[in-house]
């Protein structure tokens, strides 16, 4: 297995409200997270860096994860357990009042991939199947597209693209979106949030994922495309890919 995450603050904002990371339990299995945060003043990045933190704890101390039910069963408990973490804290820190994060969270196994999915972040797979995106957008828009009141062509330029229409810490109850995938040799799954996908094509985040560079390439080349495309938000990555190799682990 290889890996690598990054972030980037972008050209325009002053600071960066999403967090990154990809950590490994007892067993030497992978869970990679991509927060995107919200809200006003500096509270965007107190609720993504909380989500990362605390679910980080949690996996480095956990063990024994064999099956895909396992692997839905913990994402679904430790996630509902972060919203409630967030939203308490939301309401007893009046400068975090109305914070929220997206959060794309997936572990990874040697047989089986794991993906946990609350916002308008993304889970992409690269596999002998093609490119494609195994997550839904929570977001007003993309509701639009799914009732068939506006076309996808029309959403990329809609006024409210990116009014989100369910994210961690803003309510007492949060619903999750969780699906497990086979994971083979050669597969390759990129977790991003909005900063990269709403300026870089599916169509150039697959060329870029096929090419012969190594992943650090890769991630850098991802994350330049979209600051020259403007940069205008907050731009994150992960990137695991099932190879046999050892070179770039995490």
């Amino acid at each position: 297995m290889k890996a690598v995450y990054k972030t980037d603050v972008g050209r325009i904002r002053k600071n960066n409200e999403d967090s990154v990371g990809i950590f490994l339990n007892r067993d030497g299995q992978r869970l990679a997270i991509v927060a995107d945060g919200m809200g006003g003043h500096r509270a965007g990045d107190v609720a993504s860096n909380m989500t990362l933190t605390t679910l980080k704890e949690m996996w480095e101390e956990s063990e024994g994860i064999q099956t895909a039910d396992q692997a839905e069963e913990w994402l679904k408990s430790k996630i509902i357990h972060v919203n409630r973490v967030l939203f308490d804290h939301a309401n007893t820190h009046d400068e975090c009042d109305g914070m929220g994060t997206t959060i794309e969270a997936v572990i990874t196994t040697n047989l089986f991939a794991t993906v946990a999915h609350v916002g308008d972040s993304r889970c992409y797979i690269l596999n002998e199947s093609g490119f494609q995106q195994l997550t839904e957008d929570h977001t007003l828009v993309n509701e639009l597209v799914r009732t068939g009141q506006i076309s996808k062509e029309d959403a990329e330029h809609h006024p409210r693209k990116n009014v989100i229409m369910r994210a961690l810490g803003t309510e007492l109850n949060v619903s999750i979106d969780i699906k497990t995938i086979t994971f083979e040799e050669g597969d390759i799954l990129l977790l991003c949030s909005d900063g990269l996908s709403n300026k870089v094509s599916e169509a150039e985040l697959a060329e870029i994922l096929k090419n012969e560079d190594d992943l650090e390439k890769k991630s850098n080349l991802l994350i330049s495309t979209a600051n020259e495309r403007g940069g205008e938000d907050n731009i994150s990555l992960a990137i695991v890919e099932f190879s046999d190799t050892g070179e770039g682990d995490l």
